[in-house]
């Protein structure tokens, strides 16, 4: 079964994003709330609806569960920007995209602490969910209302889509 690199190194950062030190994923990840950075991406097609990845059942954090269609961490030493395109490479293979920057806020769960740095882009190309993910597609709105708080959609997600549905260029 396939399973996160414990031993990857993430920075440390305070509130304001600034590096102060570093650990791996598991100390980050083991209650500590060693405050990391992590990057997510919303894909929006031109009809407004948007791309949600499918978590793979051997995560550890939310397994099955729907999510944002791009959302990784920073490597120790990577800029912000950078983890991103190499997050969509990643994950769901789009390059040459133009992200548009919608807010950053701290998210904190039983498990970690994570300064978000959230985007959004306007794809009408292919997605080709890698084998990191479960697969994925594209949601209406109306899907996404009707799924929230049915244990279908990560808590994470249904928090920040909230909060970033009015900032999205193109609802419907």
């Amino acid at each position: 079964m396939k399973k996160d690199n414990s031993n990857e190194i993430f920075p440390i950062v305070d509130e304001k994003g600034n590096t102060i030190g570093s650990a791996t994923r598991g100390e980050c990840h083991n209650g500590s709330k060693l405050l990391h950075p992590v990057v997510h991406l919303h894909l929006l097609d031109s009809e407004g609806r948007l791309y949600l990845q499918q978590r793979p059942l051997w995560k550890e954090i939310q397994p099955g569960k729907w999510d944002t269609a791009v959302g990784g961490h920073v490597d120790f030493g990577e800029k912000v920007e950078d983890a991103l395109f190499r997050e969509a490479r990643e994950e769901i293979g789009i390059e040459g995209f133009t992200p548009q920057f919608l807010m950053k806020y701290l998210f904190e769960s039983e498990r970690e602490r994570e300064l978000v740095y959230v985007y959004c882009t306007i794809h009408n190309g292919d997605v080709k969910p890698s084998d990191e993910l479960d697969g994925g597609r594209f949601w209406s709105f109306q899907e996404i209302d009707e799924a929230i708080g049915n244990s279908v959609l990560t808590p994470n997600f249904e928090l920040e889509f909230n909060r970033i549905r009015e900032l999205l260029p193109s609802k419907k």
